[in-house]
């Protein structure tokens, strides 16, 4: 009997551990299994919620949980790789965003024009067989390079090149040019979508031919680069001058000033009104040390000409008034008055 009970008890504990899938409710459940949203509106339960609060919402979640997913396995179900499938439908609740819906991403410039030619893009293989080597070569990555440098062990110099050209660092090179045009074709298409300004720093250099349009600009820069921006320098015969869009922004001296937008009837009324604020509110700027300077300035001037104008007294100098010991006479002092020292020798001159 003992094993028995043991049995039974343990059987007790699995089934309170597994809970059945059917939930009762006073009020059913609001579901929308597209977004896979539960909303339950019933009351909480005060004295459960007061006595364990963290084991009354984890049941409360868990039956809100089961009612959702007995609602997604009413679906119909499909096998999809050994794995049952479950197709939600269309959502019924309207979820706000967090941020705004991305705009989409502008096209480029060869995007833009192989939508204006109907040019689709064809998807290209991985592989592609190497007739000189006789197997499939990737397009690109490392095997790519490896079978480049297996293939091109020995190059041809041309007859036009110097006989002592590195063709293979002449390729190297090439090839850093490309990528860096490339480059910067990706940061010009960057800038042009989020409307940045790019200034234009001059003709792009390539190893590849230069046109003609091309060499014209390049003969017009150079010719009004000098201190007379070209004013004294001699047309070649048949010269042209080079035209097209953003050339006057490469030469010197001839930026052309931008026509501003002529403002609406209101625009033009809120300036002058402006500008008449500004006038009529306008107050002279006070300079205090410049001020105290000039009445300064001023009143030295002014006491200088009245020492000027006043007369001096008929008779001669006056007499100081007064015992004051800073007054001086113009008269010399007597001399001889004074006690003499015999036994101080008598300096100077001797009289013979």
């Amino acid at each position: 009997m003992d094993i028995v009970n043991e049995i039974l008890e343990r059987e007790q504990k699995k089934a309170e551990k597994y809970k059945p899938i059917t939930v009762e409710k006073h009020l059913d459940l609001e579901i929308d299994v597209g977004t896979l949203l539960a909303s339950d509106t019933n009351d909480l339960d005060s004295k459960l919620l007061e006595q364990d609060k963290d084991a009354y919402l984890q049941s409360l979640t868990r039956d809100n949980t089961q009612l959702l997913l007995n609602k997604i396995w009413e679906l119909p179900t499909e096998r999809i790789d050994e794995a049952i499938v479950v197709r939600l439908p269309e959502p019924k609740t309207v979820l706000p965003r967090a941020k705004p819906v991305p705009k989409p991403r502008p096209l480029t410039k060869w995007q833009e024009f192989a939508k204006s030619k109907g040019i689709t893009k064809k998807k290209k293989d991985k592989l592609q067989w190497d007739e000189q080597l006789q197997k499939w070569v990737p397009l690109y990555g490392f095997k790519k390079a490896a079978a480049e440098k297996e293939k091109n062990w020995l190059i041809e110099v041309p007859q036009n090149l110097d006989p002592m050209t590195d063709m293979y660092e002449k390729k190297a090179s090439e090839k850093s040019e490309k990528v860096a045009k490339n480059e910067l074709q990706r940061l010009k298409n960057v800038a042009r979508a989020r409307k940045v300004k790019i200034p234009r720093v001059g003709l792009p250099v390539t190893s590849d031919k230069a046109s003609s349009t091309q060499l014209e600009t390049a003969a017009t820069v150079a010719k009004a680069s000098t201190a007379s921006l070209g004013k004294f320098q001699d047309k070649l015969p048949k010269e042209k001058e080079a035209r097209g869009k953003g050339i006057h922004e490469l030469i010197p001296g001839k930026e052309r000033k931008r026509k501003l937008p002529i403002p609406t009837p209101q625009q033009e009324r809120e300036n002058n009104l402006n500008m008449l604020d500004n006038i009529l509110n306008k107050r002279p700027k006070i300079d205090m040390d410049k001020a105290v300077a000039k009445h300064i300035n001023d009143e030295q001037v002014q006491r200088s000409q009245e020492k000027r104008n006043t007369k001096p007294p008929k008779g001669g100098r006056q007499k100081p008034k007064g015992n004051n010991p800073t007054n001086f006479s113009a008269k010399k002092p007597k001399a001889g008055k004074g006690q003499r020292n015999p036994g101080k020798k008598a300096g100077g001159r001797k009289r013979r």
